[in-house]
């Protein structure tokens, strides 16, 4: 009986094959920040030191709120940057305080192995990051923020990346953020596709808990990964974009926008 023969294509071109597609995709992925960037709402002239840094009134009043608070907000960068990601910070106050502790990571103060922790004190910690209004990314208050606020201090002391910063893929603030929430579960963090670094788990790690404790990563030095979880849902990075679907909040993550519907 006559037999067929499979006809394949020669190895390397199945590779080239595979190259096109991953820059295909790449290009899609492009499109968020190039149509942020295009949607003239990022100030690109102001210089940083002009920028509006005005409280935006997301913070409660120390004076009117006497229980703990525990936030988490996100910011776009700084110029042409914010095309593509956010800053974040965390702000706690304990009950009865009357100012609040603020932790986050800045990129310059780690240049020739300085600490890039950043602590401060103020009683508005939601002012506008040179110029962009920050993003409430979670919020918690009363008894349940006050304990939040004893192992967020345990893990901001535990970091491991301190005196490291790298803009892409990490460790910078985004990882630093992520970090935190995966050592603090019940912060409930779900950071949008915008927070460029949150998967870079470290040169080591492949697995680890999904920020907001609800699922699980999958991540190769925050180039390409994947996180399934109930809060974020079903979310791809290739080269640091995300993208994917947010069951939980009816939502696309998309990289540049965010989530969409809604501001990421």
């Amino acid at each position: 009986m006559p037999t067929t023969a499979t006809t394949r294509a020669p190895p390397g071109r199945r590779l080239l094959r595979a190259l096109l597609v991953v820059l295909l995709l790449l290009a899609l992925l492009l499109l968020g920040p190039i149509g942020v960037l295009a949607s003239g709402t990022l100030d690109l002239d102001t210089p940083w030191h002009q920028s509006d840094r005005s409280s935006t009134g997301q913070a409660p009043d120390p004076a009117a709120e006497p229980r703990a608070v525990v936030q988490v907000y996100g910011a776009r960068t700084v110029r042409w940057r914010g095309a593509f990601g956010i800053h974040p910070w965390i702000a706690v106050k304990r009950a009865g305080a009357s100012t609040y502790t603020t932790w986050q990571i800045v990129g310059w103060r780690a240049r020739h192995g300085g600490d890039a922790l950043a602590e401060g004190r103020t009683d508005t910690p939601d002012t506008h990051w040179y110029g962009a209004r920050p993003q409430l990314l979670a919020e918690h208050r009363g008894p349940a923020a006050e304990a939040m606020i004893d192992r967020l201090e345990a893990a901001v002391e535990r970091y491991p990346w301190r005196h490291q910063y790298r803009l892409w893929p990490g460790p910078n603030s985004n990882t630093f953020a992520a970090w935190l929430a995966r050592e603090v579960p019940e912060l409930r963090l779900d950071l949008p596709p915008t927070a460029i670094g949150k998967d870079y788990l470290g040169p080591w790690t492949l697995l680890a808990p999904a920020p907001s404790g609800t699922g699980w990563q999958l991540s190769l030095l925050g180039l390409a990964g994947i996180t399934l979880a109930r809060d974020e849902g079903l979310e791809l990075n290739l080269l640091g974009l995300g993208f994917g679907i947010d069951v939980d909040d009816a939502a696309l993550r998309v990289p540049g926008f965010g989530k969409l519907p809604g501001e990421g």
